[in-house]
């Protein structure tokens, strides 16, 4: 190509490249990838691991222990004025906060009225001794109900928009402390701490929020001026900073906000931390603290002991409920089960006193990171000729730095650079390049990759690429064993799942019994909602295809029996029908149709015939006969040819399938020879001989050796999950109707079914 023809292309290229790193810039600035982003800053606090902060924090739990030991919630506001003051007076901690509202609400109505003034007085006594107690308010909450009865919210003052006049002057929150002439209700205390977080999230807080009356600080930024001893007025709060500063003029903390009030939180540790998150329950706290006034110089002296320990000695002490009934759950970057959100606080407060706020970039500097990581890397993955497979190594290498540079710069200096824009950026532009550099230099891919796109199986791609020949319809016959399997009370699932839990559960189900059927040899060819439809002999020969099909079957319930173990063990996740899902399999060996079937473009690789429905039919009548995997006679033959006595058969009699006049004999595969007990096979003896009594009208003989089948079944109702029948139960019932009303005298045996 000459020199300029091609230096044309290349300017070309890059041209029609430039719109995707801009594409994904966009998407970065506007917040689409947010989701996926903050899944990446989780994994870079994970690989961080936990770090220590200069402060204590210890949690005093609402728990199942104090909702046990105290009552239902939530209590008499006794407990709290007392566990409190003991705290502060007699534990020594420097400050105590309550991530409990004491709305005018919280008190249970079942308390005795004058317990219950008794409790407010109590704590409304204490609190307005002004001591280092921050009780909880939440800004954001409902207030009021609209004509129509539908809740109206106060929304949290936002000071970006405030500042742009898109709300109006905020309200006052309202008061929360105890009146003086009405110990029943409750105002304001002195010191009022917001939980608010952005969309309840443990991400982002309002450090404050702005009313027309006062500025509320979060409870964390009050725990931590209680913590330094910075007076109220020494919150000094402008555009990009709140600074805490003591009288003397001494800064003791600078908190970075943005949007003038957000700070993001650094979180310093999973829930489940003895070392950063010591804890103990409120039960044993109040339980030490009434020791404390005990007549018992034993039990006093315990107390005092008790809180003289240095675990509460200065440490900011936060008052939250973390039982799971209580409701006041969230994920944390470290905790992707929902744990108690009374950590957001200590987490906030342990980042203002230790300083080690995270930090992001301009806009302008992470838009010039996506779009100078994308060029990089597109220039070494587009690179072709000789160099092409070397270069292409470097363009890997440098999106490892550029993550290994991210996580490192997390650590290290807490600073949040992008990932996931200019990753996709990078990878997005690359593989368009690529894509440019195949179609110009290889336009042979393009048959193959039609080929991908007509075919399912592997196997088929490889034989067509070997041929040279593109695909077509039409088919051929064949020898194949067809395989069909379906769950047992599939709509019960759909019916007690969510969407999001069923797709997870079906995935690993199908997957699982795709891998057997496909590692012994099988070929998918569909799937049918929970039905796995599969072939054993296409499209490449298998002498013993009917074998593998026995096999297969027996190697789903095997498996299917270690994941029932798995989804028990995982407990609530699961409702109790998944712990006993069971799978039904059909099979029939014969000749089929299989080749390509469809329209003229668009088509499967697939079977059909009389053959196949046969299969079908095994897999839909199973039930009928309280069997789990059945076959016809003529798959058992051919498994018995080429296979020998490895797997074990039960003979189930003769029926007419739904849609057919011939009768075919049926047998259940009772399982794999090393896997069948002594009892098992005793079974099927005692079973086979009550068949032949059966046939020949012996019915009290019959029943007789069933119901001596029935107590030795692999299968036992009530003891095997998700079981509620097996052959034995089957042909007593079937024998009993016999007893009663005899057959005709030309009865062969044979039973017609009605349903499919």
């Amino acid at each position: 190509m000459p020199p300029k023809k091609a230096r044309t292309r290349s300017i070309a290229r890059w041209l029609l490249l430039l719109p995707i790193p801009l594409l994904w810039g966009v998407l970065m600035q506007s917040g689409l990838l947010d989701f996926l982003e903050n899944r990446l800053i989780d994994w870079r606090f994970q690989a961080r691991g936990e770090i220590s902060a200069p402060v204590k924090v210890v949690y005093v739990d609402i728990d199942s222990q104090a909702l046990s030991e105290i009552g239902g919630f939530p209590w008499n506001r006794i407990y709290f004025a007392r566990v409190l003051r003991t705290l502060i007076e007699q534990a020594g901690a420097r400050a105590v906060g309550v991530d409990i509202v004491f709305s005018e609400n919280g008190v249970a109505e079942a308390i005795d009225w004058k317990k219950r003034v008794e409790g407010n007085r109590e704590l409304a006594k204490y609190l307005f001794r002004n001591p280092p107690v921050v009780s909880a308010a939440s800004y954001a909450a409902p207030v009021d109900r609209d004509i129509n009865g539908r809740l109206v919210y106060r929304m949290l003052p936002l000071v970006r928009k405030l500042k742009n006049k898109e709300e109006g002057e905020p309200p006052e929150l309202p008061a929360f402390r105890i009146s003086e002439n009405d110990p029943n209700r409750l105002l304001s205390p002195p010191l009022i701490g917001l939980i608010d977080s952005i969309d309840g999230a443990t991400r982002v807080v309002p450090a404050y929020a702005p009313t027309s009356i006062r500025t509320y600080l979060h409870m964390a930024v009050e725990l931590a001026r209680l913590h330094f001893g910075v007076k109220p007025d020494g919150v000094k709060i402008s555009d990009d900073f709140i600074d805490l500063v003591r009288e003397d003029g001494t800064r003791m903390a600078r908190i970075p906000v943005t949007d003038g009030q957000m700070v993001e939180i650094n979180w310093f540790s999973p829930w489940m931390s003895p070392a950063n998150n010591p804890r103990i329950s409120f039960s044993t706290v109040y339980n030490y603290s009434e020791m404390l006034n005990s007549a018992d110089e034993a039990e006093q002296q315990a107390a005092v002991q008790f809180f003289a320990q240095p675990d509460f000695k200065d440490a900011i002490v936060l008052i939250g409920p973390v039982d799971p009934l209580l409701q006041d759950l969230a994920v944390t970057p470290f905790d992707e089960v929902p744990v108690p959100k009374v950590g957001l606080h200590g987490n906030m407060v342990k980042t203002i006193v230790s300083g080690l706020y995270l930090h992001r970039l301009p806009a302008w500097a992470n838009q010039l990171i996506l779009l100078g990581l994308t060029v990089l890397v597109s220039l070494f993955a587009a690179a072709g000729g000789s160099r092409g497979a070397r270069t292409k190594l470097t363009a890997l290498l440098l999106l490892t730095a550029f993550v290994w540079l991210a996580f490192n710069l997390f650590e290290q200096h807490q600073l949040i650079i992008p990932l996931v824009a200019p990753l996709c950026s990078a990878f997005t532009a690359s593989f368009a390049a690529i894509v440019w550099q195949l179609i110009l230099e290889e336009k042979q891919k393009g048959r193959i990759k039609g080929m991908f796109g007509a075919y399912v199986s592997p196997q088929l791609v490889e034989r067509m690429v070997e041929s040279g020949e593109n695909p077509q319809l039409g088919g051929h016959d064949d020898e194949i064993t067809a395989y069909f399997s379906d769950i047992q009370s599939f709509s019960s699932f759909s019916e007690k799942l969510g969407s999001g839990p069923l797709v997870e559960l079906m995935n690993e189900y199908l997957t699982a019994c795709t891998d057997i059927v496909q590692g012994q040899g099988g070929t998918l060819d569909k799937y049918i909602g929970d039905a796995v439809v599969a072939m054993f002999g296409a499209p490449l020969p298998l002498k013993d295809h009917a074998y593998r099909a026995c096999v297969a079957t027996q190697m789903v319930h095997r498996k299917l029996a270690e994941l029932r173990g798995k989804w028990k063990s995982e407990g609530a996740k699961w409702p109790e029908i998944v712990w006993n899902m069971q799978t039904r399999i059909g099979l029939n060996t014969g000749t089929c149709m299989i080749g390509n079937m469809g329209s003229r473009t668009r088509f499967n690789y697939t079977m059909m015939g009389d053959n196949v429905n046969l299969a079908a039919r095994m897999e839909s009548g199973a039930k009928s006969w309280g069997a789990y995997t059945m076959c016809t006679e003529a798959t058992k033959l051919s498994c018995e040819q080429l296979g020998g006595d490895h797997v074990v058969f039960r003979p189930l009699g003769r029926i007419v399938v739904k849609g057919r006049t011939t009768a075919v004999p049926i047998h259940e595969i009772v399982g794999l020879k090393e896997h069948v007990t002594s009892d098992a096979r005793e079974c099927i003896g005692l079973f086979s001989q009550g068949l032949t009594r059966h046939y020949e009208r012996d019915w009290d003989g019959a029943l007789a050796l069933f119901k001596q089948s029935a107590r030795l079944e692999p299968n036992q109702p009530g003891i095997t999950p998700g079981v509620s029948s097996n052959p034995s139960i089957v042909y007593t019932h079937i024998t009993e109707h016999y007893k009663e009303e005899p057959p005709p005298e030309n009865w062969d045996g044979v039973y017609v079914m009605k349903e499919k």
